[in-house]
C-alpha cells in the first residue's frame, strides 16, 4: 500500500478513496439585504448592494447546503476569502436554521 492510499484509510478500516473526488458544492453566506423591488429594479451592472460586512467578519460555511463551520472574513493578495475558526459538531451540521441575515 501506498502512502496516499493509507491516508484515504479511515479508522475503522474503510478504503476512502472512491469518495475522494466527489464533487461538493462549497459556499459562504456573506450576508442579506432586503431591498424594495423598486431598489431592486434599478439595479445595474456596476452597482454595489452593501451588505454591512468587513474582514474580519463572522460568516458561515456551508457544504452541499449544510452548515459545517464559521469563519471570517480576510484579504490575501487582494483576494476575499475566509480563515476557518470554527466546525460544527457533527451531530447538529446542517441543522442551523438559515434565517434572517444581518440587518434584518
Amino acid at each position: 500500500m501506498t502512502h496516499d492510499s493509507l491516508d484515504n484509510v479511515s479508522s475503522d478500516g474503510v478504503d476512502r478513496s472512491s469518495i475522494m473526488a466527489v464533487p461538493v458544492q462549497v459556499s459562504v453566506r456573506l450576508g442579506r439585504r432586503r431591498l424594495p423591488i423598486r431598489e431592486l429594479l434599478r439595479l445595474g451592472p456596476g452597482d454595489v448592494v452593501d451588505l454591512e460586512r468587513i474582514v474580519g467578519d463572522p460568516v458561515d460555511l456551508f457544504v452541499n447546503d449544510r452548515m459545517v463551520a464559521r469563519g471570517e472574513l480576510v484579504v490575501v493578495d487582494g483576494r476575499l476569502g475566509i480563515t476557518i475558526v470554527e466546525l460544527m459538531p457533527q451531530a447538529t451540521r446542517g441543522r442551523e436554521p438559515l434565517g434572517p441575515g444581518p440587518g434584518e
